[in-house]
């Protein structure tokens, strides 16, 4: 009660962020807010919106199928993480687990499944199906499911636009709100629903404030105009990596480049996979944690 109720307005910020960007742990905030009061604080830092339209156009490169990954080790006062910068995009794809609609599995199965040499994960989840019956941690994803083109799952409105990252048969990273149509029309082969978009058309969508989505670990994809694909995962939760806003991670992509970055699933699920182990250091008390999807790198 003090915390949300005292003079802490910044404590008070964070913890709605960061209860309200998860889809398990909202009754932190909502046992001591009202729905008004949440929505009065979540709109303090607002994402703006930028539609990457004509600025696709932009990324012009030649795939010379580089099988080149480098690693960097990302180091800030409160957090850490990693970020791995893929050559060559075409080697990037996304992946599910194979008990999709029962249940997850974790990143670094789903990533061996597919013979990858890197994976993060990916897509957000519920733990129950359309009808509200359980299917298992990570069993349900939310929103599309695209994986070498096609849809894995069931979308009611293929018109309606939603946060989308995808990626064009070219190896072009789209960010930002797209429809299924829009993803089919643009040669769409690989898609998950989440966001915000972080980095568009060279843009940040955070100018002021930090997001407001809390602090947490995080995972999030970019690419720079050479085609280069950025993968990037940060621990939190923990003494040593307390987790980093929306606005950190914003600024790190554009540190390494970005023209267009996106957020994806952070939490619990965060997770990266590299040279056949899990390189950081996922804060679920079990370890990984079972997701419906990844974003993988092919040998």
């Amino acid at each position: 009660m003090i915390l949300f109720y005292g003079p802490f307005k910044n404590v008070r910020k964070t913890i709605v962020g960061a209860a309200m960007s998860t889809l398990s742990h909202q009754y932190i905030a909502t046992t001591f807010l009202s729905d008004k009061k949440i929505k009065e604080i979540l709109n303090e830092d607002v994402v703006e919106v930028i539609d990457q339209g004509s600025g696709l156009g932009a990324i012009k490169f030649e795939n010379k199928h580089d099988s080149n990954i480098e690693r960097y080790d990302i180091e800030a006062k409160k957090f850490k993480g990693y970020m791995l910068v893929i050559s060559d995009p075409t080697r990037v794809k996304v992946g599910y687990s194979s008990k999709l609609g029962k249940s997850g599995e974790l990143t670094s199965q789903i990533a061996r499944n597919n013979n990858a040499v890197a994976a993060i994960n990916a897509g957000g989840f519920v733990d129950k199906n359309d009808d509200g019956n359980w299917t298992g941690t990570g069993g349900h994803p939310v929103g599309i499911l695209m994986s070498n083109g096609e849809l894995k799952n069931t979308v009611s409105n293929p018109k309606a636009k939603d946060d989308t990252m995808g990626i064009t048969d070219e190896g072009v990273l789209l960010v930002g709100r797209y429809s299924l149509n829009e993803l089919k029309d643009l040669n769409t082969k690989e898609a998950l629903t989440f966001g915000p978009a972080l980095v568009v058309n060279g843009q940040p969508t955070i100018r002021s404030g930090d997001g407001g989505w809390g602090i947490a670990p995080r995972t999030a994809i970019g690419q720079r105009k050479d085609g280069a694909m950025l993968l990037l995962v940060i621990d939190g939760r923990q003494v040593r990596s307390v987790g980093a806003t929306l606005r950190d991670v914003q600024d790190i992509m554009l540190e390494y480049g970005a023209y267009n970055a996106t957020n994806l699933d952070g939490g619990s699920s965060s997770t990266m996979y590299y040279d056949g182990e899990v390189i950081n250091n996922p804060c679920d008390p079990l370890g990984e944690r079972a997701v419906p999807s990844v974003i993988y790198v092919t040998p």
